[in-house]
């Protein structure tokens, strides 16, 4: 450790804030909250840790710390800096968890829909989650042939096919009574919540006077809806006799790893068991209280959050952050449900911390040999790919790999001008990069990996020489079947990589991501170009006046046939004149028309 991170160690205060540890470029690599934020710091750079840890702190150059005046405080802001700058050991937990819910609108006309963002819409009531998103899909086209709720998003000016399959009320155009809706909503409700007997017994008294009226098709749709309600109420046997929705959480920490599982239960009702199983880098207690509130920004918030004692956890703190009732139960069916979590815990790092280790340890082994073979730590590892056909539509890209982990904030993407000259391709895309981390100052490689042999590593050491960096730079060639076969590195000497060893299978992920990136982006460039149209080049006709013109007159052949006055009908006469001189221009530009 420097001086000067010496110096600035013995400055911290003994106060509640965030810290955010960076790396040699300056980049923000950890954040973390802490009671007192100077005994927290410290604790990094003395004494021993676990290996991930040990990894973190090796890659720790500098540090900041913000004081706030409560630990609540530094919950949120740790939160809102890590969804700022989703540092690469805290990534682990911010993977956006989401559960597809039901979400009813309480508007007048309301409406039902399976969503994900269970907190983007203020005026609405949500019901799950649903663990498997196709149940969350059957309720919901259930309901909706069974109840004439509004379909659309926006309602229009007039009826819909919905309203004549006697799906919709059609209050865009009838004048309906809100209390009807307030009905419908009541009996969805009640089904959602498991209450299912008045929607089966309705379906079967239409089915039987259908029946009766020998109406056999329309019994037949009555029976088909009678099966579909058995099927999506067939639920989990209740293990809470409480109707009200809770979410069980707890953890378990060993060898490095933290697991923590969450217990989901609706109505009394088992739902889902949400399992989290990461490498541990900080204080158990503060990754724990993090991951709850990344997890409570994209879900639903329950009536109780059960949770454990377990030393060091500020329950007081977390229920007002996330505001909601937390408790800690030590005995009753609560505590049984809390001990369960903990179990499941266990049983998850038990059972998967031994395929987790061995990947771990299989990308460790990967790095080690990668720095002895470039002699450089292969800290940030960059892997270029471009993608044409016959020259048209060339894209390059770049993926971006840390510590052997992709990440995709990172990636990029490039439309490159060199037509189908992969070299000159090549160069631009690294010249472009590069260039502009010299002039911003920004992140540099430690190994630049191309696509391809020889040819492409000259052309980047072209691009290296010219701007002055000092990375290593390597490429990646592959056989006559496409398959990765060579690493080459700078001189353009093949370096002994043998098939069944941690580096070539890392080395092969990281090419097929690559040129994955590269031909996704290439595809939906040529999806684009195929799918313009002569209308996209009229100056000034927009998508509205293209779908009118194309819902008027069929085809563009069409169009052009069409008289100025038959396109002013659709659009109006002033638009019609550009129109209508565009599309009769020859190849020379004149106006073929004004012959």
């Amino acid at each position: 450790m420097n001086e000067a991170l010496k110096a600035k160690l013995s400055t911290l205060p003994m106060e509640p804030g965030c810290y955010q540890m960076k790396d040699k470029d300056g980049q923000i690599i950890y954040v973390g909250k802490a009671k007192k934020l100077k005994n927290r710091v410290n604790q990094y750079f003395v004494g021993t840790h676990n290996l991930k840890t040990t990894r973190l702190v090796a890659d720790i150059a500098d540090f900041e710390y913000i004081v706030t005046n409560s630990e609540k405080e530094a919950l949120l802001l740790e939160y809102n800096l890590i969804k700022k700058y989703r540092p690469m050991y805290n990534i682990a937990l911010m993977d956006g968890s989401s559960y597809p819910y039901i979400r009813l609108t309480t508007e007048d006309y309301p409406t039902l829909k399976v969503v994900r963002d269970a907190n983007k819409m203020r005026h609405a009531r949500y019901f799950g989650p649903y663990p498997v998103a196709g149940s969350a899909r059957q309720i919901v086209d259930l309901l909706n042939k069974m109840y004439p709720l509004r379909k659309c998003k926006a309602m229009g000016h007039r009826l819909c096919l919905y309203y004549h399959l006697g799906q919709c009320l059609g209050p865009c155009v009838n004048r309906i009574d809100p209390a009807v809706y307030q009905q419908l909503v009541a009996k969805i409700v009640k089904f959602i919540k498991g209450d299912t007997g008045e929607m089966m017994r309705e379906a079967i008294a239409k089915r039987d006077a259908a029946s009766s009226a020998l109406q056999f098709e329309q019994a037949a749709k009555y029976q088909e809806l009678i099966e579909s309600i058995q099927h999506v109420t067939s639920t989990q046997e209740i293990i809470y006799d409480d109707d009200s929705d809770a979410d069980v959480f707890a953890y378990v920490v060993d060898k490095g790893y933290i697991s923590i599982v969450g217990l989901l239960i609706r109505g009394g009702r088992l739902l889902h068991r949400h399992l989290v199983l990461q490498p541990l880098y900080g204080d158990a207690e503060d990754v724990f209280s993090s991951f709850l509130m990344q997890y409570y920004q994209h879900n639903v918030l329950p009536d109780v959050l059960l949770l454990p004692m377990q030393d060091g956890l500020d329950a007081i703190a977390l229920a007002e952050s996330l505001q909601v009732r937390i408790h800690q139960p030590q005995r009753g069916k609560q505590r049984k449900l809390v001990a369960m979590a903990l179990d499941n815990a266990r049983i998850n790092l038990d059972q998967k911390f031994e395929v987790i280790d061995r990947r771990q340890q299989g990308l460790d082994q990967a790095l080690t040999q990668l720095a002895a073979i470039a002699g450089v730590q292969p800290h940030r590892i960059e892997l270029y790919d471009n993608s044409h056909i016959s020259g048209t539509q060339a894209v390059g890209a770049m993926v971006v790999y840390y510590d052997g982990v992709p990440s995709k904030k990172d990636y990029r993407l490039f439309k490159v001008h060199n037509g189908g000259d992969d070299f000159a391709n090549m160069q631009e895309v690294l010249y472009r990069r590069l260039q502009k981390g010299v002039m911003d100052k920004g992140v540099m490689p430690d190994i630049i990996i191309v696509d391809g042999g020889a040819p492409q590593i000259r052309a980047a050491a072209a691009i290296k020489q010219e701007l002055g960096l000092g990375f290593k730079l390597m490429g990646l060639a592959k056989d006559d079947r496409h398959q990765t076969s060579t690493l080459l590195d700078d001189q353009l000497q093949a370096v002994a990589l043998g098939r069944d060893t941690p580096l070539f299978f890392l080395l092969t992920r990281m090419q097929d991501e690559v040129h994955r990136f590269a031909i996704s982006f290439h595809q939906k460039l040529r999806s684009k170009g195929m799918a313009h149209s002569l209308l996209d080049d009229i100056p000034g006709l927009g998508p509205v006046g293209q779908r009118r013109l194309l819902g008027r007159f069929g085809s563009v052949r069409r169009l052009q046939a069409a008289g100025q006055q038959e396109i002013a009908a659709v659009i109006g006469p002033k638009e019609a004149a550009v129109v209508h001189s565009f599309i009769h221009k020859d190849a020379h530009g004149k106006d073929e028309s004004a012959a």
